[in-house]
């Protein structure tokens, strides 16, 4: 259960997740006692690192660290990264606003780095060894007889030819995995699948509709809280929007363990949570 759970972050934190990629970040650095927080902003992966000392943010060592985990990663349509760094604070909701605002006093340092693409042929070869890996994994032992087997050249050649057919059938197998994965994604299938389901499938159907419509829906208000921080002055105001946090893990502790991103709604059930109670410490602060 850990490995898989590990293999889901890391899969999430690939394909783009930015709650992910944090934990991915945290647990990596962990030895360092660096933490970070992260926010993709306009193209540009926003990072902020924080220590309790100015030694543990070394800025060659820490931005190097870094950029090997992400490219370890490579995380889908993120390539700028800008890399701030801070001694540790109480938690702000809004750090990206402030360091924005005032960077020469919030931040130790920040530097841009770029990620390096990876290489598409090496992540298809790995993927068809691992294919054949697993495949090799399922072949039963044959029965040995005890009879002296005479191997011909025809038998030498029907088993190279076996082989040579196999291997193609896998590349075919793996090329049409790809299409129908690209696809999916596109939402070329989508249209297709709910026209190929019969009615005697319409509760499944509805069932999916209401577990996105939550994963959705709590989406929605998490980003209607943080539009709101931006603007929040007193305690009135920040309570609302801790309630809207809170709301908004409440939804994405509802949704299903056989949607698709599950794993991803428990990451934000956790941050938005969390979230919720910065938002009451800031509305405790604006009392005064």
């Amino acid at each position: 259960m850990m490995v898989n759970k590990i293999n889901d972050i890391a899969w999430q934190a690939r394909q783009g997740s930015v709650a992910a990629i944090i934990q991915v970040l945290n647990e990596k650095l962990a030895n360092s006692g660096v933490r970070t927080r992260a926010v993709f902003d306009d193209g540009v992966l926003q990072l902020l690192c924080e220590a309790q000392t100015v030694d543990k943010l070394e800025q060659s060592t820490l931005v190097k660290q870094i950029q090997q985990i992400l490219e370890s990663i490579a995380p889908r349509n993120i390539r700028r990264v800008n890399i701030n760094s801070r001694i540790v604070r109480e938690q702000q909701l809004l750090w990206l606003e402030e360091i924005t605002r005032d960077p020469e006093n919030q931040l130790l340092w920040s530097e841009e780095i770029i990620l390096e693409t990876p290489n598409y042929f090496q992540e298809l070869i790995k993927k068809i060894r691992d294919q054949k890996s697993e495949s090799a994994k399922l072949i039963l032992p044959k029965f040995q007889s005890s009879r002296p087997k005479v191997i011909t050249n025809h038998k030498l050649k029907n088993s190279a030819w076996g082989r040579l057919s196999v291997a193609l059938s896998l590349c075919l197998f793996l090329l049409l995995l790809g299409w129908l994965v690209y696809a999916v994604v596109n939402g070329k299938l989508k249209n297709l699948a709910i026209s190929g389901r019969s009615n005697s499938q319409a509760p499944t159907i509805e069932s999916s509709i209401q577990t996105e419509d939550t994963f959705i829906q709590a989406v929605r208000i998490a980003n209607q809280a943080s539009a709101a921080g931006k603007t929040a002055k007193n305690s009135t105001q920040w309570l609302e929007i801790a309630a809207d946090w809170q709301r908004a893990s409440d939804l994405m502790s509802q949704v299903s363990p056989s949607h698709s991103r599950y794993q991803e709604a428990q990451i934000r059930t956790k941050l938005y949570q969390q979230y919720s109670k910065e938002a009451q410490k800031e509305a405790e602060k604006s009392k005064f």
